[in-house]
C-alpha cells in the first residue's frame, strides 16, 4: 500500500485496503502516545531531583503534577480506546455505529479514527446528556 493512500467514497466501505490504512494509523498513534509518555516520565525523574525549596516553587510543581496526572489519564483512556479500535479491525465490526449499526463513515474515521457512532447517533447522544445535564 502507498504511503500515499488515502480512503475515498467510491471504494467498497471497510475493504481490506482500508482495514490495513486505518490500522496502521491506529498502531502509529498508538506509538507516538507511548513514546510521548517515556519521554515524559524521564523528564520527571529529572524534575524530581530538582526539589523546590520555596513554597511558592512547590505549590506551584505540585499544579504541574496534578495536570500532568489528568494528562496520562485522558492518554491511558485514549490508549484503552485505540486497542478496542484495532480489536475492531480484527472482528470485523470497525468503522460501523455500535448504536445503530450503519457505517460510521470514511471522512469521519480519517478524523477520528477511535469514533464508536455515526454523526447521527453521537448528536442524539450529545443532546440526551445535554438534556441531563440542564434538569
Amino acid at each position: 500500500m502507498s504511503k500515499k493512500y488515502i480512503p475515498n467514497l467510491k471504494e467498497k466501505y471497510m475493504s481490506p485496503k482500508q482495514k490495513t490504512y486505518f490500522k496502521k494509523k491506529l498502531m502509529d498513534w498508538k506509538k507516538e502516545i507511548i513514546e510521548s509518555n517515556s519521554n515524559n516520565r524521564y523528564l520527571n525523574e529529572v524534575d524530581q531531583e530538582i526539589s523546590a525549596s520555596d513554597v511558592v516553587d512547590q505549590a506551584s510543581s505540585q499544579t504541574e503534577k496534578t495536570v500532568e496526572m489528568r494528562t496520562l489519564n485522558r492518554k491511558r483512556k485514549l490508549l484503552s480506546k485505540i486497542d478496542k479500535a484495532i480489536d475492531k479491525i480484527k472482528n470485523n465490526t470497525y468503522g460501523y455505529c455500535e448504536e445503530t449499526g450503519d457505517p460510521i463513515g470514511v471522512k469521519r474515521l480519517i478524523a477520528r479514527p477511535i469514533a464508536t457512532l455515526s454523526i447521527e447517533a453521537q448528536e442524539r447522544h450529545e443532546k440526551n446528556e445535554k438534556i441531563y445535564a440542564d434538569s
